[in-house]
């Protein structure tokens, strides 16, 4: 039996430039195509499928359906429509949220606070892509540009905008046109941007936890606005080297027994596929050589009692302090069990 490949998909900025392109055609000649092909930054031509256009006086729009092949994107199937109405001469392009597409709100993104969330990469794909049809049918793209996504409201809920203070709906985004399935670039993204925002906005305590139930517990503790919480998952590593050249005066790392070990340990990507507990050292952190056939950390955890909980909290902070490599972050380490309980604290000095 062989693994099958996994299968590449396309942006939002990619779909909303094929929409768009589509669009234009149909203004400059009357039809809007079936398909059409859009160059991607790298060079790349791929071929999109219009599902449905229409034409008025000066205006035409086209509609994109999202394919994020394999990726568990939330996008994915998401109808993408973008509208081009005529302007002004020497107007070039400008861009505009529809319905579905968020507006920024806070500063420390790529876009500036009050426009659409439409990131610099896909407004160029647009801009190029525009001009070359402009080129061939020699008319000027002067245009608005207008790109909704339907049900985009409710799935920016999904996502990180609401802490990103982008309401109103999902960002258009992509930096190759291209989604590679589960990449996990697309999450430190995700990360940077919430550290950005942090810092333009002068937030002085961010939380980067493993999961819900270990952010939930830091929520009973302080009252923090949404934004201070990073996605953090398995990426300790993306958010400490991060805030080590964009530093905040502190931050809480969060997080079950097992991932704060491999952490306590000096892993930085704490997925299962990319580091283990080392339940070997860890019976020598907790001076009790059984522990070394348990199962689990958290199996582990409960042989050592808080004692262990204690040692591997104060060594997780450790491990944060060297990647943070003497950036001026006070740093609070905590472990949640899986219950919401509290394992161990080593709170702020």
């Amino acid at each position: 039996m062989t693994d099958t490949p996994l299968r590449s998909g396309w942006t939002t900025g990619s779909c909303a430039t094929a929409a768009a392109k589509a669009a234009w055609i149909g203004l400059c000649t009357g039809t809007i195509p079936d398909e059409v092909a859009i160059i991607l930054p790298k060079g790349q031509r791929p071929v999109f499928t219009i599902r449905e256009g229409r034409i008025g006086d000066s205006w035409a729009e086209a509609t994109v359906e999202k394919d994020a092949g394999d990726d568990p994107d939330v996008t994915h199937g998401a109808l993408i429509t973008t509208r081009i109405d005529r302007a002004a001469s020497n107007h070039g392009l400008s861009f505009h949220a529809g319905e579905g597409v968020g507006i920024v709100t806070k500063p420390g993104l790529p876009i500036p606070v009050g426009e659409p969330a439409i990131n610099p990469v896909p407004r160029r794909m647009i801009d190029e892509n525009l001009a070359d049809v402009g080129a061939e049918y020699g008319i000027a793209p002067n245009l608005r540009v207008t790109i909704s996504v339907e049900r985009g409201a409710a799935l920016a809920l999904k996502t990180w905008n609401p802490r990103l203070g982008i309401e109103g709906g999902i960002s258009i985004l992509g930096t190759t046109g291209i989604v590679r399935p589960f990449s996990c670039s697309a999450w430190i993204a995700s990360i940077h941007r919430g550290i950005d925002v942090a810092v333009a906005t002068e937030t002085q305590h961010v939380v980067g936890a493993t999961g819900s139930t270990s952010e939930g517990y830091v929520k009973t503790l302080y009252d923090l606005p949404d934004s201070a919480y990073l996605d953090m998952g398995d990426f300790v590593g993306g958010l400490l080297k991060y805030l080590r050249r964009h530093p905040v005066p502190r931050i809480t790392i969060a997080g079950g027994p097992g991932k704060m070990t491999k952490l306590a340990q000096g892993a930085l990507d704490l997925h299962s596929k990319r580091s283990q507990v080392d339940l070997d050292a860890l019976a020598v952190r907790g001076e009790m050589p059984k522990i070394a056939a348990a199962n689990t950390a958290l199996e582990a955890f409960g042989l050592g009692g808080e004692k262990l909980a204690a040692a591997i909290c104060e060594d997780a902070r450790q491990s944060i302090r060297e990647t943070l490599r003497g950036a001026e972050i006070d740093v609070e380490t905590i472990i949640v069990g899986r219950a919401g309980e509290l394992l161990a604290r080593c709170p702020f000095k």
